[in-house]
């Protein structure tokens, strides 16, 4: 494999595989983060790092030229993924391990025995990220992975760039991390390919968005909201879709602060659809009107 920097590993407490350590939750608060102890770049930004799963994934985070400072590959996931990591900037080093001793290393046996950790670039603001975007998803509290995930792969799938703008995801403060290992994977790497921000103080930004002139559409399954097959964009317009939590939906001070509400039609006494469903759902009504 030329120009790869392979590294044979077989020793678990090897010091070089500590940011591999540990892969559940409690990883973005480990001490081998640095966002979790507040070093911060030369900008004043955290310097945080994160962490990609699958081959998928990893190969978009080489292909995107993120700044990827090692992978972790199991021994028979070498060859499938040869073309990828020669991609890799010269000297990243890529530690090869058998899959029990990934595992016993990660805290879960990583079936798709593919791990790269990267640095996190810059956020940007959030009211400067909007002004560009043309169709915005507005996630209030959401604090599973995988609805996370799931929204922005259908953010990134759905959205054309071409036919409809730019697009865009702002998160409330009390979001989960987009770039959290499970919600990276779940969204197929668009959380790499879609810009994202997080909109705080979440009232006031929310009103700037709303006195900017962004069409904000707050999602709920109230039956005096309106139907969202009836919704039009007009044209040049900036939207933007407001879901809330998965079982309390959107707050009521934000559905007090939103004028306008929209819902998907459902049979009648059905609970309601899961918020990745229904985002998608309404997304798709809304771009295809």
């Amino acid at each position: 494999m030329p120009d790869v920097n392979l590294i044979p590993v077989d020793d678990p407490q090897d010091p070089r595989l500590e940011v591999y350590r540990d892969q559940k939750d409690a990883w973005l608060r480990a001490r081998h983060n640095p966002a979790a102890t507040g070093q911060t770049t030369g900008t004043g930004m955290a310097s945080g790092l994160f962490m990609g799963e699958s081959g998928l994934v990893v190969r978009e985070m080489i292909a995107l030229g993120v700044a990827t400072e090692s992978v972790l590959i199991t021994e028979t996931r070498l060859d499938s993924m040869r073309d990828a990591l020669e991609l890799l900037p010269e000297g990243v080093p890529v530690y090869v391990a058998s899959r029990s001793l990934v595992a016993s290393l990660a805290g879960f046996d990583i079936h798709r025995g593919v791990l790269a950790c990267a640095r996190r670039a810059d956020t940007p603001d959030a009211l400067t990220l909007a002004k560009d975007a043309r169709v915005m998803v507005l996630m209030e509290d959401l604090a599973n992975h995988d609805n996370v995930g799931g929204i922005f792969r259908s953010l990134g799938v759905l959205v054309d760039p071409a036919r409809h703008g730019a697009p865009a995801v702002l998160l409330s403060p009390r979001c989960c991390d987009p770039l959290y290992r499970k919600a990276l994977r779940v969204s197929i790497a668009q959380a790499l390919r879609v810009p994202f921000a997080t909109l705080d103080p979440w009232h006031d930004g929310l009103a700037a968005l709303l006195g900017g002139g962004v069409r904000v559409i707050a999602l709920t399954p109230s039956p005096r909201a309106r139907p969202v097959r009836e919704l039009t964009p007009r044209p040049g317009e900036r939207i933007a879709l407001l879901v809330g939590a998965e079982g309390p939906g959107l707050t009521p001070e934000t559905l007090d602060l939103i004028p306008e509400h929209a819902r998907i039609d459902q049979r009648p006494g059905a609970d309601s659809l899961n918020v990745t469903v229904a985002c998608s759902i309404a997304l798709a009504s809304i771009l295809g009107s």
